[in-house]
């Protein structure tokens, strides 16, 4: 069985290693900044002036949009949350400001669809326009983290199965893996659609059975403080539920004693 090394630490025997899409293997910050921007433009539409200031807070703070919403908080809700409790967290914001709950839920879908479209891997499919007003989406996917690729080959060398483990949806993921021609290292993916999805303990649990590898021979690779705690609760050893950091423009504040792994050249494998 292959060994994994973090800066010359061995990590133990490993058969897998389960990795977080958006902010692990995609510098995801840029588009989801500008998602996030096009919500909040979306919502402020759909309400009386009045009520834009107040609503603006709110929708920025549960966002996580920083610095008058030029920079994003790589542990708030649109980093790390699915799109449905996002989309929750957009009805509650309106709500707050005075909106009746069932017009609440239903502006935000509203918004968040027209949000879709400006998506670059939804348009590809719905062959939709962007929204006019709102902020230009990116014309294409995320870009792969720095070293990522001859990490993979690596890995794939001495036959350890590699997977995502996201609470992206099954089209962003297969989307960023296909963009990049990254298909071909993954052996499976476990998204916000599959359930139970993360950070449930189980999801990590369902994800080794199909990839029909022992948890305790895993490492799970991610940028948010729920990644790591799902992995130990799931049974992966403590040693191999690593912190990524690299992919953000302000650190993600992840949790010690977790190692963390600040470029994947940090990571070497070795054996078989």
């Amino acid at each position: 069985m292959a060994q994994l090394h973090l800066r010359g630490m061995a990590l133990g025997e490993v058969q897998a290693v389960l990795f977080d899409k958006d902010g692990t293997l995609s510098i995801s910050e840029p588009q989801l900044l500008t998602l996030a921007k096009a919500r909040v433009f979306l919502c402020l539409e759909q309400v009386e002036v009045a009520l834009r200031p107040p609503l603006q807070d709110l929708l920025e703070r549960a966002y996580g949009l920083t610095n008058n919403g030029q920079g994003l908080c790589p542990a708030g809700t649109t980093a790390v949350a699915s799109r449905d409790h996002n989309l929750i967290s957009t009805a509650t914001a309106l709500a707050q400001v005075g909106l009746g709950w069932p017009d609440a839920l239903a502006i935000s879908e509203s918004v968040f669809a027209e949000a879709d479209q400006r998506d670059a891997r939804r348009a590809q499919h719905q062959g939709s326009r962007p929204t006019k007003g709102a902020p230009s989406a990116a014309s294409s996917t995320s870009a792969p983290t720095p070293g990522l690729v001859p990490l993979l080959e690596q890995l794939q060398a001495k036959n350890v199965r590699c997977a995502v483990i996201s609470n992206d949806d099954i089209a962003g993921i297969e989307h960023f893996l296909a963009h990049h021609q990254l298909a071909s290292y993954f052996s499976g993916l476990w998204s916000a659609e599959h359930r139970p999805r993360k950070p449930d303990p189980a999801a990590v649990h369902g994800l080794c059975a199909e990839l029909k590898v022992a948890v305790e021979h895993c490492v799970l690779i991610g940028d948010a403080n729920s990644d790591l705690r799902m992995a130990v609760a799931a049974g992966i050893p403590h040693q191999r539920a690593l912190g990524y950091t690299a992919a953000w423009s302000s650190p993600p504040p992840l949790a010690e004693p977790h190692p963390l792994i600040h470029h994947w050249e940090e990571l070497t494998v070795l054996g078989e």
